[in-house]
């Protein structure tokens, strides 16, 4: 007897946004790692300003802790995404929860939201609520497992 394997193609899409979502968030993953390496070298190479070197060295733990969270969770839930797994979707809600952590310290920190906010900001929670919708669509649809 054969056994009917009751499991949905995967979309050409779902390779796209993986890999998409991969690169995208790995560059996230660099630019942790080497904050956290190289510190204030590293920001006076990307081009940060004293003011915003200052703010990023003022950082509480706990901040980098959401950071953390927000960045490593966008890593692990792109890797799930290519690997179907519905585990996919609690990573990316733990992204979003450090994305939006990250965004609630430089809104509530005096002067915060000016140095380090701007468009990258919503590009970066955009494409976060992108993820997230993305893998719950993918979960209703029986693709991701």
């Amino acid at each position: 007897m054969s056994e009917t394997v009751n499991a949905r193609a995967t979309p050409w899409h779902l390779w796209v946004v993986g890999v998409v979502a991969l690169l995208w968030n790995s560059f996230g993953g660099y630019d942790y790692l080497m904050s956290h390496l190289q510190g204030e070298a590293f920001y006076r190479q990307v081009g940060m300003s004293e003011a915003q070197i200052a703010y990023m060295a003022a950082y509480p733990a706990w901040m980098h802790g959401v950071w953390a969270l927000g960045v490593w969770s966008a890593v692990a839930g792109s890797v799930l995404l290519l690997l179907r797994s519905r585990f996919a979707l609690h990573a990316f809600i733990l992204s979003l929860l450090g994305i939006v952590g990250s965004n609630a310290y430089a809104l509530f920190t005096p002067g915060g939201w000016a140095l380090m906010g701007g468009i990258m900001t919503l590009v970066i929670a955009g494409i976060g609520v992108f993820l997230l919708a993305y893998a719950w669509a993918m979960t209703r649809r029986g693709v991701l497992r």
